[in-house]
């Protein structure tokens, strides 16, 4: 016998903005601008539209860890999109993502203004710009592709799928959790067991896989996404930890995180970045205090 809760889809789907839980707003089964909104550019060739999710943290990451390295070239303006108040939608945004997500990057260096959208293409994009944060060798680089295209791949069971049904869903419902959890603890294994064997994901150097996979897998494991490093065990996934906190290490990865952030500690919060000294002068804290 069916449960009387059981869910009979209509022979034509139609859209209820009220049943898409916490992030209803901001999803709808159209594309395209709602509203007309210039895009901002600064000083800088690298123009970034973006907020600090982990898709958007994978690129300030980069672009950080770039400039640690000594890419002058590779100084940014990073403009925040907040993704609840619509920004996305804007006619200007779209013009550099058609999809409305963030993060895009436009790329004023070259003749004609290059975008690029899908945090994997921006970081393969400033990789191969930059020469670097991606093996030469050919095996290395293949390696290190496959486990960005696997975090590209992987990483929506974990956000739209089991962190949705866990924490950001009207309300709790068994199948769905139960379904993306398993798929989500099968994920943790894959990269628990390959980091057994493996100081970073393309082996002994960092690259942009491990610039892919930390904003989504270490945030899960830390506890920083979802609040389900309980339910989910992740304490248990020592290699997954280990490489973690070893990242998390890293000077740029500290001040990547940091950009076009609204929660957390206002000090760790830069909702803009123009220049390397936002970070001294302009985080929330400091811009509190001085009004």
């Amino acid at each position: 016998m069916a449960d009387a809760s059981e869910y009979t889809p209509p022979s034509v789907w139609t859209w209820d903005k009220e049943s898409g839980g916490k992030f209803a707003s901001i999803n709808r089964p159209i594309a395209g601008a709602t509203h007309d909104k210039e895009r901002p550019v600064g000083k800088h060739p690298l123009q970034l539209y973006s907020l600090a999710t982990p898709n958007g943290v994978k690129v300030t990451i980069m672009l950080e860890e770039l400039l640690a390295l000594g890419h002058s070239g590779a100084e940014y303006d990073a403009w925040l999109i907040k993704i609840g108040d619509g920004d996305q939608f804007g006619s200007g945004f779209v013009g550099a993502n058609p999809n409305s997500k963030i993060p895009a990057l436009m790329d004023h260096s070259t003749d004609t203004p290059t975008r690029v959208f899908e945090s994997g293409a921006i970081l393969l994009y400033l990789a191969e710009k930059f020469g670097a944060f991606l093996p030469t060798d050919h095996a290395k680089r293949t390696e290190c592709l496959n486990w960005l295209f696997w975090q590209m791949g992987s990483a929506p069971y974990l956000g739209g799928g089991f962190g949705h049904f866990y924490a950001y869903a009207p309300f709790k419902m068994e199948y769905p959790i139960n379904r993306f959890a398993m798929e989500t603890k099968r994920q943790l294994d894959v990269l628990d067991q390959h980091l057994a064997e493996n100081q970073f994901f393309a082996g002994d150097d960092y690259s942009i896989a491990d610039m892919a996979i930390w904003p989504w897998y270490g945030a899960l494991v830390k506890n920083k996404v979802y609040e389900a490093a309980e339910f989910l065990e992740t304490d248990t996934y020592t290699n997954v930890n280990r490489w973690t906190d070893e990242i998390a290490e890293r000077k740029a990865v500290k001040r990547g995180r940091m950009v076009n952030r609204m929660g957390g500690d206002p000090s760790e919060q830069l909702h803009e970045r123009h220049d390397a000294s936002d970070f001294e002068n302009r985080t929330q804290d400091k811009l509190e205090t001085s009004e």
